[in-house]
């Protein structure tokens, strides 16, 4: 008895790996979008300086960081279009109704005024009331701050 191989061709083994790209393409898309990327952690605020003396930080206060170009952040999140619509939403998202909660506004030294202004209208309009604003120390007058005279 004679067997014959006629379909040879159909024979060979072949995986299909287009779905598999498919795949593959749908999670690293879903892996980008979903990451956090902690570009905020490393930003740098310079604060501007105050006389006054340093207060004990307080529990559960909601950090409202702005910086040097404007910027918004609520806690570690920016705020995009930061008008004061958005920043309203963004603050109740996060404080829901606890309007006693404190605020602590940190501004760049070098924020345009704008922002802050903005800044401080949004959280008067939802009536928060306990709002500081963080400063850094002032260098008293005999001690050098490594800067030329004049310059800022």
């Amino acid at each position: 008895m004679r067997f014959s191989r006629s379909a040879s061709a159909s024979d060979d083994f072949e995986i299909n790996v287009i779905p598999l790209i498919d795949v593959m393409l749908t999670l690293l898309m879903f892996f980008v979008m979903t990451a956090t990327f902690e570009k905020r952690a490393l930003m740098q605020v310079k604060l501007p300086e105050a006389s006054a003396e340093v207060m004990p930080v307080e529990q559960n206060v909601l950090t409202l960081i702005i910086d040097a170009e404007g910027r918004t952040y609520l806690g570690s999140n920016e705020i995009l279009n930061a008008d004061v619509a958005a920043i309203k939403n963004a603050l109740i998202a996060v404080a829901g109704e606890d309007r006693d909660r404190p605020v602590s506004l940190r501004a760049d030294g070098r924020t345009p005024h704008q922002a802050v202004i903005t800044a401080m209208d949004a959280l008067g309009q939802l009536g928060f009331s306990r709002l500081s604003i963080a400063t850094v120390p002032s260098q008293p007058a005999g001690k050098s701050t490594g800067k030329p005279a004049g310059k800022p």
